[in-house]
């Protein structure tokens, strides 16, 4: 159920260039979040009124602690990086409906582009069976380890090819040829879009977690809107990223040119 919570910050560090780990000491959040699901962070600065949505990288629900990993982006993530142990920040939480987990699954393959890979951390803790990641960075991969401790097995690509393989993520993948019960995508759009299609062509199903502008977070704005096909009809309907996503079926997606 979403609350508000002023939770304080117990750690925060700078793990690559422009992003940022936080743990959070919110024990009500961290005990009842699902893979997928984020939260709204607010700014102190009076003047940026309106929340920042940021994926829930991980939880330890036995000792409380939520992990939001974000870059900077603007002034608002940039007020977020300033903040150190011990300060105290305004949460809404769990927002979003996130990964759907069938347990009759054994092979997963998780495909993330830059700050779209840490939910795939929460969401690895959670899968059984064979789980393989693809990962994709301009530069300086994160979150290889922890992804590696929870089973996965992780390949990475950079644009510069400073780490792994030189190109995208979408060409890494292809190129290993893994197939799977189920693919699980989050990033940039036309990585998203490369994915369900590629999900299609293969006839297996894929979940996608959508990256759009959101205002309040909470359904009341309707500035995060996706089209979405609507169940055994040609037509289309608009869907809140926010609430109804931001985890869609890929094949429900409805993609702009």
């Amino acid at each position: 159920m979403k609350k508000l919570y002023y939770p304080i910050i117990i750690e925060q560090n700078q793990i690559a260039r422009g992003t940022f780990s936080m743990k959070l000491q919110c024990n009500e959040i961290a005990e009842t979040a699902l893979p997928g699901q984020f939260v709204n962070l607010y700014c102190r600065e009076g003047e940026m009124l309106l929340p920042r949505p940021i994926s829930i990288c991980e939880t330890d629900r036995e000792k409380g602690i939520l992990t939001l990993v974000y870059a900077v982006v603007g002034k608002g993530t940039e007020s977020f990086s300033r903040l150190k142990k011990g300060d105290t920040i305004k949460v809404l939480g769990p927002l979003g409906d996130g990964f759907k987990i069938d347990e009759s699954i054994k092979t997963h393959i998780l495909i993330g582009g830059g700050i779209g890979v840490p939910p795939l951390v929460e969401l690895a803790k959670h899968l059984k069976g064979e789980i393989y990641a693809f990962l994709g960075f301009a530069e300086s991969p994160i979150l290889v380890e922890e992804l590696e401790s929870y089973g996965a097995k992780v390949f990475v690509a950079t644009d510069d090819g400073s780490a792994g393989f030189k190109g995208n993520v979408i060409e890494l993948f292809k190129n290993k040829n893994i197939t799977g019960g189920m693919i699980y995508g989050c990033g940039p759009k036309p990585m998203l879009k490369a994915v369900g299609k590629w999900a299609e062509d293969m006839g297996i199903k894929a979940q996608i977690s959508m990256e759009e502008r959101m205002a309040c977070g909470i359904g009341v704005c309707v500035g995060c809107v996706c089209k979405i096909k609507k169940k055994e009809e040609e037509d289309w309907q608009n869907r809140k990223v926010c609430t109804d996503g931001p985890v869609f079926w890929s094949e429900e997606v409805i993609w702009d040119e």
